[in-house]
């Protein structure tokens, strides 16, 4: 009897079909179309792609895999989306908290940053940032800041998909002394992404992006020469839009239209746009946003601790806007890279300002912070769900601590109750990059000695 039962056990793992990876977990949260969970549910991977998505015995009887990982007591779910941050001023990390925005630019992070940002800034930087980012969940993450080449170079070392863009403002600033020189630094950079992204075509990352920093802080024909820009090479353009009632007063004064409108006149909005904050928008604006197709990006802990408002995010939502979540930061505006922070935060501040408990729920919460941020990037075929396919980006999430029992609704605890140091394990592109809480691409303890001593630098700076 045994002999045919190990026979047909023999049978079965020929007609298996072969697999990379099987990850396993008792609960698998899709984010597919129809928010489909599953209970003891497993996901096939080959390659960077998602073979299947299923139970536990389907995937097991359907898939021969070569490495497998069984958490029987995690959620498995899709990798996180972080659609606006500024990877490395985490080396500026609580440089100075509780002051006003302009403040808050003006004494501390332009002196910090004339006197230290350097290429090999910037690579420690994003180092630390994809570091504490990994280990949280989150395996995309969209960037402004300087030497974006660079950035895009420490992003891939640590094995973590980023759509990024080289900073264009209006003043000198680190490697770029004019707008000109930085539209000019873009284009190289996306030439540069450009080839790079055809020579790992199986293998695809980095998205090159144009950063034009604001309305208020680049001129009428530096906008329109970011977007011409973006536009010659398909590549997203990334800007903050109304982020304070003083912007918006502004142009008010300025020009009497909001600056969502101002944008549009310019022709801004005629291509792939990420557009982060939005928090003073009014009707007339999210209608033009909506028929631009803009994605947004909602950064609720840096718009709560630098009081910029609460954008009207379910009107927004109400509108079908696709719109993520972003931690901004991580210096000044927010001091971590934590989305899980941010889908607890948004659904909250949703909730207490409309007074209506029932607003943003944890299902649209986690969407943002998935597949609705996906959206908004314009990778939503690629990325933000787990479905046959896609691209293989899966993270788990332990359940088996104080703060995560009971579990009732696997969603409402991910959103509520579990934290970013819950992540055991972290995918991105078919690559485990995170295994049992630890990195696997990153020196981190090199990583932590290099943010000490740039600490000191900086300190010594600003004396």
């Amino acid at each position: 009897m045994s002999r045919i039962f190990s026979f047909f056990l023999f049978v079965l793992a020929l007609a298996a079909e072969p697999a990379d990876f099987i990850w396993s977990a008792r609960y698998v949260i899709t984010m597919d179309a129809q928010r489909h969970v599953i209970e003891n549910g497993a996901v096939a991977i080959k390659g960077d792609r998602i073979l299947a998505v299923g139970t536990k015995a389907d995937i097991d009887a359907r898939f021969q895999a070569k490495q497998r990982l069984d958490r029987p007591d995690a959620i498995l779910a899709p990798g996180l989306i972080n659609t606006h941050t500024h990877a490395a001023m985490s080396l500026f990390r609580g440089i100075a908290d509780d002051l006003k925005l302009q403040d808050w630019l003006e004494k501390f992070i332009f002196p910090a940053e004339a006197k230290n940002v350097t290429a090999d800034f910037v690579r420690w930087g994003t180092r630390l940032g994809c570091l504490e980012m990994l280990l949280g969940g989150t395996t995309t993450f969209t960037d402004m800041y300087y030497f974006e080449d660079v950035v895009a170079e420490a992003a891939k070392e640590a094995g973590m998909r980023g759509v990024l863009g080289e900073t264009i403002i209006g003043f000198p600033v680190a490697d770029n002394k004019t707008p000109a020189d930085a539209l000019a630094f873009t284009e190289r950079y996306l030439k540069f992404t450009e080839r790079y992204l055809k020579r790992f075509q199986n293998d695809p990352l980095i998205t090159a992006a144009v950063a034009p920093h604001a309305l208020y802080t680049n001129s009428d024909e530096t906008l329109k020469a970011a977007r011409a820009l973006a536009n010659k090479y398909n590549a997203p353009l990334v800007i903050h839009l109304s982020e304070t009632k003083k912007e918006n007063n502004d142009e008010m004064a300025k020009r009497h239209t909001t600056p969502t409108k101002t944008l549009d006149n310019l022709g801004v909005w005629n291509g792939r746009s990420v557009a982060a904050h939005a928090v003073w928008v009014n009707e007339a604006d999210l209608a033009i946003l909506k028929s631009r197709h803009v994605g947004l990006a909602h950064c609720p802990s840096s718009n709560m601790k630098l009081a910029s408002g609460v954008a009207p995010v379910t009107r927004m939502l109400a509108l079908d806007l696709p719109v993520g979540l972003g931690p901004d930061g991580p210096a000044g505006s927010n001091n971590d890279f934590n989305m899980f922070e941010e889908m607890d935060l948004a659904a909250k501040l949703q909730k207490v300002t409309t007074m209506n408990p029932q607003a943003l729920p944890a299902t649209s919460a986690l969407e943002m912070a998935t597949i609705r941020g996906a959206r908004a990037l314009g990778m939503e075929k690629e990325i933000g769900s787990l479905e046959n396919g896609k691209r293989a980006d899966l993270i788990t999430v332990r359940i088996d601590r104080a703060h995560a029992q009971p579990l009732y609704d696997a969603v409402s605890q991910m959103v509520y109750a579990l934290k970013a140091s819950d992540v055991r394990d972290v995918m991105v592109n078919g690559r485990p990059v995170v295994r049992d809480a630890k990195i696997l691409t990153l020196n981190e303890a090199q990583i932590l000695a290099k943010a000490a001593e740039y600490r000191a630098r900086v300190s010594a700076s600003l004396k």
